[in-house]
């Protein structure tokens, strides 16, 4: 008895443990994403995209990676004294039974130094991280210029300078 409950203990968390943190990771969805096309010679561009959480525990985007380019942030607009501002953020609340709006002027996945030019019908691979540890992988298409910041606006933006 003494070795059963031990080993009957070891076997029930070894298989909660990995369904639990799957399970919040598979109760998550991405919708209509998006990257937007860069001009040529253009190093810089955005993804946009609506993530639903359909758990009942609140959950935040914590990080997101792309092959696609050098560098992969979560950003957002501020308004700053009237001046619209491009900041990195730790994260990104994606409340329970709730939702992410990733749209150009809010929230986007900052895609920078891109490693070769995108054209319209590209598929770009995003991985979201998420606060439990868990990650979600999409694929994006990329898409000419959509509502929001013209895309002429990012070609010229020097990402080196931002505060972080």
């Amino acid at each position: 008895m003494k070795i059963a409950l031990p080993l009957a203990t070891f076997v029930l968390t070894s298989l909660v443990t990995p369904v639990f943190a799957a399970g919040l990771a598979d109760q998550i969805s991405v919708v209509d994403p998006y990257v937007r096309m860069a001009p040529p010679g253009a190093k810089v561009t955005a993804a946009f995209m609506v993530v639903k959480n359909t758990s009942d525990k609140d959950i935040q985007i914590v990080k997101a990676d792309s092959p696609a380019a050098n560098t992969t942030e979560l950003h957002n607009h501020i308004n700053d004294n009237g001046v619209m501002r491009m900041r990195q953020v730790k994260e990104i609340a994606l409340p329970a039974k709730g939702e992410a709006v990733m749209k150009p002027g809010g929230y986007h996945v900052m895609l920078i130094d891109m490693k070769a030019p995108l054209k319209d019908g590209d598929k770009v691979a995003i991985t979201l991280k998420f606060s439990d540890g868990g990650t979600k992988t999409i694929e994006a298409p990329v898409k000419k210029s959509m509502i929001g910041m013209p895309v002429d606006d990012m070609k010229d933006m020097d990402h080196s300078k931002m505060k972080h």
